[in-house]
């Protein structure tokens, strides 16, 4: 009898929806076939979960292939991240792929098997122009800027635990400094143009609140946020509805209101006014400052240049961000066609201070999907001093790339304000995670330098890197970019101290306390 009564619900049921579909005008689909034409729709939304799992092949899938994805996710476990009967890249046929030349003999090496992967920065962030609270970097590898907002305050604090256990930096995006970011970790604040947590009422920029702001956290550098990969030149628009007492307590806006952030900055509004703001927020905060941007046409870069030629003024560090880099949300234009991919993008920004020799006065950053081994070496070889990930940590701590990161319906509770969704990640586990795919990447930097025959990824070069076409030719990455002798190589004297800090003694294995 219960069998009959739940089949005639069902019955009942499908001749509802069947009546609904047709009476419809909405979906042409369901009024031509009613019931059936809902499956499409099914596949359709999960899709992109089918193809990861069933449909792509190892090496296919975009953002990050399922190769990618696997090492990370096995790297941050401490799991065995090594993968067995060969390459599955099509090695002989691929155009573009980067190799890097091994070397028979080498000179003074680290310990690669450090379980701490200790791997400072061949340079000095702000040591160059003096700033008072210069210092070097105790990690190439750091967390790049993802807001509270767009990540939940769960995967802020398992980040930010993450980065302090690994020693590495945690960039708090351009949301503001939030309580979740207080968890030990070393910051960088990022000024966007909103001036989220240092403005006034009508949005502008405010001195006095951005050094209370810095007295009151562990914030290492400040970086003003020109433009970012994935959407250049783009404001943005946060709707009422998400800002809540808290995201408005600490963005310093009304809760409950939309708040438009403009595509450009109100304090400045050329190169020269810009360093003249870099330079009055370094000798009021005593800290390094820099700016980050995608690139697009270069007569910024030029500019930026020329003036910093000249020794009076100039930036600390600039993060340069390629065109495949992630975003919490962006419109499908600017993600696909808008500014340059990272290494033709930083090759244009590192040639245009190495033709005034000054690429040793400046740290240069990189970001971009620059979170796996390859991508890291060859980003180094090119002249980086070191990168930031995002999307690779968000991965590290449970990112399955859902690619619902603008519909606040993250799965995994990482970029989600869902309170539900949000408890799901449990902080205490995945800061361990973080940390263990941070020093993780850093062995595996270590590993592939070692292999190259030189102390740190900063000493691989331009020459130490062929760049593939099928099997019938091959060019070196200096010759692929127009390098000219000596780009994206360290000087001499940083080249020899950033050896000699990581090794004791001629071919020594011993790594040396940082």
């Amino acid at each position: 009898m219960n069998a009959r009564k739940i089949g005639a619900a069902a019955a009942t049921a499908v001749a509802v929806l069947a009546v609904r579909d047709l009476v419809q005008k909405r979906h042409a689909l369901l009024r031509n076939f009613p019931v059936v034409g809902h499956a499409r729709y099914l596949l359709e939304r999960i899709g992109p979960e089918l193809r990861q799992y069933i449909v792509a092949s190892n090496e296919e899938e975009r953002p990050f292939s399922r190769d990618q994805r696997t090492w990370i996710y096995a790297s941050a476990k401490e799991e065995n991240n090594y993968f067995g009967f060969g390459t599955e890249v099509d090695v002989e046929h691929v155009q573009g792929h980067a190799y890097l030349k091994q070397r028979t003999f080498a000179g003074p090496l680290p310990d690669v098997h450090d379980p701490q992967a200790l791997l400072p920065s061949a340079k000095v962030l702000g040591g160059p122009r003096g700033r008072a609270k210069a210092f070097r970097p105790a990690s190439v590898v750091n967390i790049s800027a993802m807001s509270f907002g767009s990540l939940s305050g769960a995967a802020i604090t398992a980040l930010n635990e993450g980065a302090a256990l690994a020693g590495a930096l945690h960039n708090t995006g351009e949301g503001g400094l939030s309580p979740y970011h207080r968890n030990g970790g070393d910051l960088v604040l990022q000024l966007g143009t909103s001036y989220f947590g240092c403005r006034d009422a009508d949005g502008s920029f405010n001195l006095d609140k951005l050094k209370d702001v810095v007295a009151g956290a562990p914030v290492k550098a400040i970086e003003i946020k020109l433009s970012q990969g994935a959407k250049p030149g783009l404001g943005g628009m946060l709707p009422g509805a998400k800002v809540t007492p808290e995201i408005a307590a600490i963005r310093g806006i009304p809760a409950g209101q939309d708040c438009a952030s403009p595509s450009r900055h109100s304090a400045f509004g050329d190169v020269d006014s810009m360093l003249d703001f870099v330079e009055l927020v370094a000798a009021e905060t005593g800290l390094p400052v820099g700016v980050k941007s995608a690139v697009g046409e270069m007569g910024f870069w030029q500019e930026l240049a020329a003036l910093m030629a000249r020794g009076d003024r100039g930036v600390d560090f600039v993060t340069v961000d390629g065109g495949e880099g992630g975003t919490g949300a962006a419109p499908r234009m600017f993600a696909d066609s808008v500014s340059l991919p990272f290494r033709m993008g930083f090759s244009r920004v590192y040639g245009t201070f190495a033709e005034l020799g000054l690429t040793d006065e400046l740290t240069f950053i990189g970001s971009g999907k620059l979170g796996l081994p390859e991508n890291a070496a060859v980003a180094f070889a090119l002249g980086v001093d070191m990168i930031n990930v995002a999307r690779e940590a968000m991965l590290s701590i449970g990112c399955i790339q859902a690619q619902k990161c603008h519909t606040d319906k993250c799965p995994t509770g990482i970029a989600t304000q869902n309170p539900w969704l949000a408890r799901g990640l449990d902080p205490a586990s995945k800061s361990t995670r973080a940390a263990v795919y941070l020093r993780t990447l850093r062995r595996e930097l270590m590993k592939v330098s070692a292999a190259v025959g030189v102390a740190h990824p900063a000493l691989i070069t331009a020459d130490d890197v062929e760049i593939m076409n099928g099997d019938y030719e091959a060019r070196t990455l200096a010759g692929v970019y127009g390098y000219k002798d000596g780009w994206g190589s360290l000087g001499q004297e940083l080249a020899g101290e950033i050896t000699a800090l990581l090794t004791i003694g001629p071919n020594s294995s011993r790594s040396h306390p940082v």
